[in-house]
């Protein structure tokens, strides 16, 4: 007599799936008044924004942060005494944690390090030591690359990952100006904004699309970085995907905070240009993808008050993506797609983006680091 065969019992999915950690990078925020300080500290003393010798900015650095702390402290009581950057970037997490999840290629599990609050690169390089993942995917949360704000995290994220011994395949992706799902997402909320804001107009009213990025000092664009170049570039692909004939629209920057001459033209001057023109305008954060103080308080607060002084018809400003649902299935597909470019992926497209003559390019300087021309 035969006896019945028992199949053999099936793998379990998941013990089959590669566990990819991705850990996005942003800027952080004061979670309680008296943070306010210690992170300006952090902030100041970080030698990517203060480009002084070494041995003046720890002590420069608190200066800059204590006279800094009232203005600061009076903008975060606007917003309750802290910021939302934090449960704003964890609610991207879950939202790309599910769309990776959704693919059921990998096992994903979406991390936060802040650069200068917590929850920072130590402690979130030891969360994923202890998840033990296969692979890691370091994702900014800056469409635009600038060695002040990925390249500074990147740093912070290597010194950790060696501290908390951290050796698993590493890719960072360093930016993605001109993806074609981010430019797409990011279109879309412009023009829901567009199309209510001129709802509100009388048509004889023009209405001026000011693109407002963070600013850097012209010595640190001057130097290689190649922040503006790719911030014009995605100003460049929401524009086209708009398809607003004759759009009248400006790349322009926010949040000075040095005496230092600053890339422009400034947001100040081109709301006071329009008020010369008689145009209202429509605000869009193109550098920013989660709300926090410069758009909840510089934009909404301060630059709307400067827009009534100066007469503006009228102010309106377009919401950052924050879990945006077309921005989060962008961010999947980037993470989907870097995961096949291997360590040395510099952009979304898996190639050299920028210029030449951007210097601080990640591409550059790891060609640089190869041939011993710098440190890597």
């Amino acid at each position: 007599m035969q006896l019945p065969v028992t199949p053999a019992p099936t793998p379990d999915a998941d013990a089959q799936r590669r566990r990819l950690a991705v850990v996005l990078f942003n800027l952080g925020g004061p979670d309680a008044p008296e943070s306010v300080r210690p992170f300006l500290v952090n902030l100041f003393t970080d030698p990517a924004i203060l480009r002084v010798p070494g041995f003046i900015r720890p002590w420069l650095g608190r200066i800059i942060a204590w006279r800094r702390t009232r203005p600061a402290s009076e903008n975060y009581a606007i917003l309750g005494g802290r910021s939302p950057l934090l449960e704003l970037t964890l609610e991207q997490a879950r939202a790309l944690e599910a769309a990776l999840d959704d693919g059921g290629e990998v096992e994903a599990k979406c991390f936060v390090a802040m650069r200068y609050w917590h929850p920072m690169s130590d402690e979130t390089a030891a969360a994923v030591k202890a998840w033990n993942p296969d692979e890691v995917l370091l994702l900014p949360l800056y469409p635009q690359y600038s060695t002040t704000t990925t390249g500074s995290s990147a740093i912070a994220w290597e010194r950790a990952a060696a501290k908390a011994k951290l050796d698993v395949p590493t890719t960072t992706l360093c930016c993605f100006h001109s993806d074609a799902g981010f430019a797409d997402a990011t279109a879309a909320i412009v023009r829901k904004a567009w199309d209510e804001a001129r709802a509100t107009l009388d048509p004889a009213v023009p209405l001026r699309v000011l693109f407002s990025a963070h600013g850097l000092p012209e010595s640190i664009v001057a130097a290689g970085d190649p922040y503006q170049w790719q911030v014009e570039q995605s100003v460049a692909q929401v524009v086209e995907r708009l398809a607003l004939p004759g759009l009248d629209h400006v790349v322009c920057y926010q949040s000075r905070v040095t005496p230092q001459k600053w890339i422009g033209p400034s947001t100040e001057d081109e709301l006071e240009r329009a008020a010369h023109d008689k145009a209202a305008v429509l605000v869009v954060p193109i550098a920013f993808t989660s709300e926090h103080s410069e758009t909840l308080v510089e934009l909404d607060v301060e630059y709307r008050e400067e827009a009534e002084k100066m007469g503006l018809p009228a102010y309106f400003r377009a919401p950052a993506q924050n879990a945006d649902a077309a921005f989060i299935a962008a961010l999947a597909g980037l993470v989907r797609r870097a995961r096949t470019g291997g360590r040395s992926l510099c952009s979304f497209a898996g190639a050299r983006q920028c210029p030449k003559q951007h210097r601080d390019c990640p591409h550059e300087r790891a060609n640089a680091a190869r041939k011993g021309q710098v440190a890597a």
